[in-house]
């Protein structure tokens, strides 16, 4: 039995092509049990993404960086250096299969991780994605307090195994926000840990989330389910 994911932590900048062929044939070889689960850390270059909900009207410089049709849910979004992208290849077969609650999992892992580094993270029911409230910031027009999205999440599932994931701000270039609206999310903005003050790194983070991710992820796992 296959019960323990690989844990992959690249030490370069990767391609977004070579990440998805990477990751179509891992998802092919966990359905197949010719693999165990995969949990691939990373960094792109900077570009944009496109999930299947995205509109065009929301890439506002389409000559900025390049942009990836990704096949993932969600819209557009950005990758780049200073953020660490984690790709979750896992079969739901063995655990719960339940796209939402896997959503609600990500989203729960990634506030804990967070959560190490005293952030106040927090989901919301209308908003894929993990926010930070910013009272520091002026209120939005109707008084209720300004947002910043600190983590993306966006998956796909094929035959009940995920590929995709998350992505969390640890220091990247926010400017680089300025070519799309993020996640079709015009009224609040984005940040980061060294944004907010918090001088981690991206070797820190990665602990964090090895930490919490056996606190979210570690229950109801079941033996390898047949291909």
């Amino acid at each position: 039995m296959m019960n323990k994911p690989d844990w992959l932590i690249s030490d370069r900048t990767v391609a977004y092509e070579e990440a998805l062929a990477t990751m179509e044939a891992r998802v092919a070889d966990i359905r197949a049990g010719r693999a165990p689960e995969l949990v691939w850390l990373l960094e792109h270059p900077p570009l944009y993404t496109a999930g299947t909900s995205a509109r065009d009207i929301d890439l506002l410089q389409p000559a900025r960086f390049p942009v990836h049709v990704a096949g993932r849910g969600g819209q557009y979004t950005y990758h780049g250096p200073g953020q660490r992208v984690v790709y979750v290849m896992m079969d739901l077969r063995r655990r719960r299969q339940d796209v939402r609650r896997f959503v609600s999992d990500l989203e729960e892992w990634t506030i804990r991780t967070l959560g190490r580094f005293n952030v106040a993270a927090e989901r919301r029911a209308d908003r894929v994605g993990v926010w930070v409230v910013r009272p520091d910031k002026q209120p939005l027009p109707d008084g209720s307090p300004r947002e910043d999205k600190i983590a993306a999440i966006g998956v796909r599932i094929r035959h009940w195994v995920s590929f995709h994931g998350l992505s969390i701000n640890v220091e990247p270039d926010l400017s680089h926000y300025a070519g799309i609206v993020p996640c079709g999310i015009a009224e609040h903005g984005v940040t980061s840990l060294v944004d907010l003050g918090l001088p981690v790194t991206l070797a820190d983070l990665d602990t964090a989330l090895a930490e919490t991710f056996v606190e979210v992820f570690g229950r109801d796992l079941r033996p390898s389910a047949a291909a």
